[in-house]
Parts: C-alpha cells; sequence; structure tokens
C-alpha cells in the first residue's frame, strides 16, 4: 500500500511517499523557519502564505523523488490537526482536491498519531507491545501506554508549557536563534549542566504530568540576578543547565511510567524534542535494559509527511472506509483508538 502523506501544521511544508506504514521512499520538506529567526517564533499568516506557494512543488517533488505515479497512490493522508488554522486549511483543501481529481481515500490523521508512528518508519523490525512512548515537541509534552499502534492510554501530559516550547521561550531569553532547541543544545555544548540548580518541576507530585513554565520563570529571575557584565560569559553554563533540566524532568516521568508498569518491552521518543543529543544518552540509562527507539532520521524527529503518511496507512488497514471521509472526521471509529486519548480540535478545517 502506498500513501501519500501532507503536513502543513505549523511553518513546514512536507509531503512523502510510505509504502505499507514502514518504507519511506521520499519525503520532502519546505520550511520558512528562517524567515522567523528575527521574530523569535512562527508568524501564522506568513507561514500560510509560504504554504499555499510550496505545496505543489513540494507534492510533484515527493513523487518524483519517489518515482511514482498518481495510479501507484493507493490513499491520501493529511494532517487535520492540532495546529495553526491557516496552515491546516493550505494542507486540507489540498488534499480535499487531490482526493477528488485523482478519485483516492483521504484520511485525516491527528498530528500527535503522526508523531506515535515515527518510530515506524525505516524501522528494521516491528516494535514489541506494550511500550511506553514519550512524545515532545513545541506544541505537546505527553506520555502513552500503547498496546498496538493505535491503540494507548494517555497517561501523563502538561500542565501549561510543552517541553519544545520551554527550549524556545528560553533561548530567546538568552538572545539565542530561533528555533530554541538546537540553539541551546549548541551553545551549551561548552558549558556546565550542574553550574545553575534549576528547580525538578512537580517533583513532590506522585503524577506523571509535566510542567515547564516554572521553569521558564527560574531562567528569568537568573538572568535578572546576574550582573550585565558577567552574564556574557555565563550563556554556555545557562544554557547546559537549562537543558538539563528540561531533559532531568522528561526523564524523571519516564522512570515513574516503567515504575507504575513494569510489563513495557520498549520506550519510544517522538517529536521535535526526541533530536535533543543530551536526552538520548540520558534515557539510554534508566530504562532498565529495555530497548529505546527514536526515528531512524533526525528528519522524522520534526513535522513531517512520512509520519502522517504511516498514520493513515494504519488507519486504513485496520478501519477500512470509515478512517476516510470528505471531512476527514474518524467519528464512527472505536472508541478505544488513539483519537479518543488526544486532544481534538472540535471541527476540522
Amino acid at each position: 500500500m502506498n500513501v501519500l502523506g501532507i503536513e502543513t501544521s505549523c511553518d513546514e511544508t512536507s509531503a512523502a511517499v510510505v509504502t505499507n506504514g514502514m518504507t519511506v521512499r521520499s519525503c520532502v520538506i519546505a520550511s520558512s523557519r528562517d524567515a522567523f529567526t528575527r521574530s523569535g517564533g512562527v508568524i501564522p499568516e506568513q507561514a500560510a502564505r509560504e504554504q499555499i506557494r510550496s505545496i505543489e512543488p513540494v507534492i510533484d517533488h515527493a513523487l518524483e523523488q519517489a518515482e511514482a505515479d498518481w495510479q501507484e497512490i493507493d490513499a491520501i493522508a493529511v494532517t487535520r490537526g492540532p495546529g495553526l488554522l491557516g496552515s491546516l486549511l493550505v494542507g486540507s483543501v489540498t488534499a480535499r482536491l487531490l482526493a477528488a481529481l485523482r478519485k483516492k481515500p483521504l484520511i485525516g490523521v491527528h498530528h500527535t498519531l503522526g508523531h506515535l508512528s515515527s518510530t515506524w518508519l525505516d524501522a528494521a523490525d516491528q516494535p514489541q507491545f506494550p511500550l511506553l512512548t514519550l512524545s515532545a515537541s513545541g506544541g505537546h509534552t505527553e506520555l502513552w501506554l500503547r498496546t498496538a499502534l493505535l491503540h494507548g492510554e494517555l497517561i501523563g501530559q502538561t500542565r501549561d508549557d510543552a517541553a519544545g516550547e520551554a527550549f524556545d521561550k528560553g533561548a530567546s531569553m538568552l538572545s539565542l536563534p530561533y528555533p530554541g532547541g538546537p540553539s541551546i543544545s549548541r551553545a551549551g555544548e561548552a558549558g556546565d549542566p550542574e553550574a545553575f540548580p534549576f528547580p525538578h518541576p512537580l517533583s513532590g507530585e506522585d503524577t506523571l504530568d509535566f510542567s515547564y513554565s516554572g521553569l521558564k520563570t527560574a531562567l528569568k529571575y537568573t538572568l535578572r540576578d546576574l550582573p550585565t557584565d558577567v552574564l556574557p560569559h555565563r550563556i554556555a553554563d545557562l544554557a547546559a543547565s537549562f537543558e538539563h533540566a528540561i531533559c532531568t524532568h522528561l526523564c524523571d516521568r519516564v522512570t515513574r511510567a516503567l515504575h507504575l508498569h513494569a510489563t513495557v518491552k520498549e520506550v519510544h521518543v517522538t517529536g521535535g524534542v526526541s533530536a535533543n543529543r543530551r536526552l538520548r544518552m540520558m534515557l539510554g540509562s534508566i530504562c532498565g535494559g529495555r530497548p529505546v527507539r527514536f526515528p531512524v532520521q533526525l528528519l522524522y524527529c520534526t513535522d513531517n509527511a512520512a509520519m502522517i503518511a504511516a498514520a493513515g496507512t494504519a488507519l486504513l488497514q485496520e478501519y477500512g472506509n470509515r478512517a476516510c471521509g470528505p471531512f476527514m472526521v474518524a467519528a464512527s471509529l472505536p472508541s478505544s483508538t488513539v483519537f479518543t486519548f488526544s486532544k481534538m480540535p472540535e471541527r476540522s478545517p
């Protein structure tokens, strides 16, 4: 089964062709991220305008790279939310038009389900269930206990800010460029991760939830109290300490979850934050010998259409025509699916 995936939830415009939900034949991404370096974040209207210009050539390039024509494409999968409304409209309207013109099934995919599917892309073998997935990006930070690709329980989520957002806001306070995760990681390479004792959020609570607003506040006050002539010489230590605090909080939740759910066979880490090298090193030592899977390529950590195609394939294989529809609302799917637990928009664009 060959599925064309389309992803336009934020500032990326991506298209991909994936076979049987695992083999990536092409994955093309056009990003307007560089345009938002000065603003320190994405400007929704500008992102949507760039996507309008990019989406047709990106889809054409994905088909060309996959050496596939429309006769080989069995279905189209597109991100249906959450995300920036204008950006989602660009992708969903394009997908609906192509599905109508080419007479292909159309599957709307929840963005989080896409990330949860990213560890299947180009994987050497099938993951073993039950498994624990930490999904952390700029828009969400969640822990999932899963018994199948499409079946799982949301056991922990952020109460305020996401881990990726904390990286972005922290980088802004440190006058580092957007996006914040890579910038803080680079700036902290030569720094001491224990130079500044940032707090451990929710350390006294018996919960699997996350919270990052307090860490951002702690960084703000630390910067306020540092002498202006000292600050430029402490950026590396500040970046390393802030990054370490973010990753420690993530690892602490994973440790708690594994203690509560001892039958877990694997740990998966997805989303943009899964590309962080410090997090990868820290997680490798806390999972009790269980395999820890990250997306095979760093490209699959960030927003991309291959993960949307993989999720769409799974939905189509398990639910057939019930996973498809002109409005991309899988309302008739069983309550045990991943959709029940994810935060979904009330209406698809």
